[in-house]
């Protein structure tokens, strides 16, 4: 148990993420009273007009403590309620440091997208050294992840900027699957069990798309990437007709990049493929997570690493404009040996796209829930299975091109997408930096209106049950067009 004791500050969700993270624990108690401390853990944390007090006990015993002076001298350009954020942080941080001993890369960063503060800084015209010291001395993050997010955000600059209220793209969801992986929590639908509402769902889908289209015929749409699930999980047919359905309404004229998430290769073959590239996909992402075959069936994939070459050989001869494969680094059982074949693999595949997932134990997936009937990777192992991968990426010329953290991520680690020049993933770059709107359709998807005079987010979930969605389709087109029509009034 970690009981803390706050005086002067009322802002708990930030301490307790990054008190979750170094003290490696989520048995977290905020108290009030001092008198209700007995014993365990205690971290007090003293907010005065310009300065922080941090002290740490263990069993009544001071066993750590920092102090930060002058809160106004934290240099994250940002006001003063925001620096005692960090100041807090900071010196929590560092008194935990003094007893603990962890991966500390991320620093005090405990957000998924670390990226947005050098975004943020370059947009007051903040310089690149300068940024690099706010990255490492105020947000204490380790050298190299403060150089990977320099690096991401310079080949970012050409898609993301000059911001656009007029400019959009659109997200697709497919929420069905041949199988549940054991590691998923997205919104999915087992294609055997809800092969009867495939047909409704697609119709209502298509209604939200003729409809949104309308809403937004006088805005640009910049890329269109359709994922679930599995979309390829669904028949072919009905793939086709929401594709045909996005070219028909929307106006495509100015689209530079259309994803399809190909995804399991057990949902396709030379069929799907063909009609594909029919209708002008110009992205698929086939997506193997690993190529060792004890590891598959661990995951309930019901298909081998032959069947994914087999599939990726076709889909390249094919020559689609770029093809993604994602790969999960700590799956269940795997060791560095297993990552070096997998990589190896897939370096002769040779992908213009690469995306290396840490494994994250979500609350929902069966592998949280029976945690204990896996053999979970250790940190240290953990670390030189990243660095391997970010060998490999340079041996394929690939570049990082975007990255992103998640809660319950094995070792405090991170995600990142690598690319070839000019192969990056425009979609994946917008959506995760939140410098554009994103219109979701679908069940379980998400809107992002962006505002970007005043740079915030606002989020517009559609429902996440296949019967709600269907028969609420009204429903979610009329909230996404209040949510536009609102940023829109309000940038005027």
């Amino acid at each position: 148990m970690v009981n803390i004791y706050l005086k002067n500050y009322n802002k708990k969700h930030d301490i307790y993420e990054l008190v979750k993270v170094l003290m490696e624990t989520n048995n977290i108690n905020f108290i009030d009273n001092m008198n209700l401390y007995i014993k365990d853990y205690l971290i007090i944390i003293i907010v005065k007009s310009n300065s922080v007090n941090v002290g740490i006990y263990l069993d009544k015993k001071l066993i750590s403590k920092n102090k930060i002076k002058s809160i106004d001298k934290i240099n994250i350009k940002k006001p003063f309620d925001k620096k005692i954020n960090i100041a807090i942080k900071k010196c929590v941080y560092k008194a935990v440091m003094n007893i603990k001993d962890i991966n500390t890369s991320w620093g005090i960063l405990t957000g998924i997208r670390p990226s947005k503060i050098v975004h943020d800084l370059k947009e007051k015209n903040v310089d690149e050294n300068e940024i690099f010291n706010i990255l490492t001395e105020e947000y204490l993050i380790d050298i190299k992840k403060a150089n990977l997010l320099l690096k991401i955000r310079d080949i970012q600059e050409k898609y993301v900027y000059p911001l656009n209220k007029e400019h959009y793209s659109l997200y697709i969801s497919i929420p069905f699957c041949p199988s549940r992986c054991i590691y998923c929590s997205f919104p999915s639908y087992s294609i055997k069990k809800w092969k009867l509402l495939v047909d409704d769902y697609t119709n209502s889908l298509i209604e939200e798309i003729k409809q949104m289209a309308i809403f937004m015929k006088d805005k640009t749409l910049k890329t269109i990437y359709i994922g679930g699930g599995t979309p390829t999980s669904i028949p072919v047919e009905n793939l086709e007709k929401i594709i045909k359905a996005v070219y028909e309404y929307f106006d495509t004229q100015n689209t530079i990049e259309f994803t399809v998430e190909a995804g399991r290769v057990d949902t396709i073959n030379k069929k799907v493929l063909e009609m594909l590239k029919e209708n002008r996909i110009d992205r698929i992402s086939i997506n193997p997570q690993t190529m060792n075959n004890k590891t598959l069936k661990l995951m309930n994939r019901h298909h081998t690493k032959a069947d994914i070459e087999e599939i990726f050989k076709l889909a390249k001869s094919m020559k689609f404009n770029s093809i993604n494969m994602d790969v999960i680094i700590g799956l269940p059982g795997e060791n560095l040996n297993d990552i070096k074949n997998t990589m190896e693999i897939i370096k002769e595949l040779d992908p213009d796209n690469l995306t290396v997932h840490t494994l994250t134990i979500k609350k929902s997936s069966k592998l949280n829930k029976d945690l204990d009937e896996y053999d979970i990777i250790k940190e240290g192992s953990l670390y030189d299975m990243l660095n391997e991968t970010v060998a490999y990426s340079k041996e394929m010329n690939m570049k990082p091109y975007y990255m992103y953290r998640q809660k319950q991520i094995l070792g405090n680690f991170e995600n990142v997408g690598y690319a070839k020049k000019y192969k990056e993933c425009i979609y994946n770059i917008s959506m995760m930096e939140e410098k554009q709107t994103i219109i979701g359709l679908g069940a379980g998807a998400v809107s992002k209106v962006f505002y970007p005079s005043s740079n915030k987010i606002i989020r517009v979930p559609n429902v996440v049950n296949l019967n709600d969605y269907i028969n609420r389709i009204d429903d979610m087109i009329e909230r996404k067009v209040s949510a536009v029509n609102k940023m829109l009034t309000e940038e005027e």
